[in-house]
């Protein structure tokens, strides 16, 4: 089964997207399980992961509803206020949910670079490991190695990084992510997305600009350690949902079918621990 471990639905009118002001006009209307069917189907994706986009418990109210209208999600990745311990109680109710796999606070909104690592927090990644939930790290280049520490910190915590920690393509770099992305693949059991990369490159970039990123992280992590993801919808500002899928199947062309099988599935299944379905 081929999954979509990175995936987004919302609607404005719930008003508690802070992004959303500044975000293209295209993304600015409500997106819903069937807008998404008629993109996965083609490409042969029968499940997905459906990550937050919302600072709030209530958007992960919202998500787990939904989830349970949507056949194909298979998990929700939610959200949590880590900064007050008093939200266990919170965090206890979300999880009794089947659906819940993961929590995501924002880290690449919040001005200190260093609030991952805050001691006050070490009681929601505590909770996480009681709860069986994974941790999906958002950030940017910068945030690899704090994300590094929080790893060796708790190293029964199953991680994710994000978007391959949103490499500066546009702009070239490569460098000095590249080598924070090993570090952070080498010293800890951390997990990657191959996902959101073309919201860091320009508009109608080829799998060509791509490529040194993708065979960096399959370097580095390994083809048992990668998702793909689509993140869609926000990718669909510079890249189409076919687009992206077809670019990842031909980088990934030298893998065996069983690696590859995990990139687009297994690794997502197992490390999400996604429920089954009827």
């Amino acid at each position: 089964m081929q999954v979509d471990a990175h995936q987004h639905y919302w609607d404005p009118a719930r008003g508690d997207y802070p992004w959303m002001p500044e975000a293209p006009a295209s993304l600015q209307h409500t997106f819903a399980p069937a807008d998404l069917d008629i993109l996965r189907a083609p490409c042969g994706i029968e499940a997905t992961v459906l990550v937050q986009a919302a600072p709030t418990v209530a958007e992960t109210d919202y998500l787990l509803a939904l989830a349970r209208t949507a056949p194909s999600v298979r998990g929700v990745v939610g959200w949590v206020d880590f900064a007050r311990p008093e939200e266990r109680a919170t965090l206890d109710r979300l999880a009794a949910d089947p659906l819940l796999v993961a929590l995501r606070p924002m880290v690449q909104d919040i001005p200190d670079d260093d609030w991952v690592l805050q001691p006050d927090l070490a009681w929601a990644f505590a909770a996480l490991q009681e709860r069986g939930l994974a941790f999906d790290a958002l950030g940017f280049p910068r945030h690899a190695r704090r994300f590094l520490r929080l790893c060796e910190r708790h190293p029964d915590l199953r991680v994710v990084a994000d978007h391959g920690m949103k490499p500066r393509i546009a702009q070239r770099e490569f460098d000095a992510w590249a080598a924070d992305m090993r570090d952070l693949a080498r010293h800890t059991d951390c997990r990657c997305k191959l996902s959101g990369l073309a919201s860091e490159a320009e508009p109608g970039a080829g799998a060509e600009v791509f490529r040194p990123y993708v065979e960096h992280l399959l370097d580095v992590f390994g083809a048992h350690r990668l998702m793909w993801g689509s993140d869609w919808p926000v990718a669909s500002a510079t890249i189409g949902y076919a687009t992206w899928y077809a670019i990842c199947r031909n980088l990934l062309e030298p893998l065996g079918p069983d690696e590859r099988d995990r990139v687009f599935g297994a690794n997502a299944i197992d490390f999400y621990r996604l429920p089954l379905r009827d």
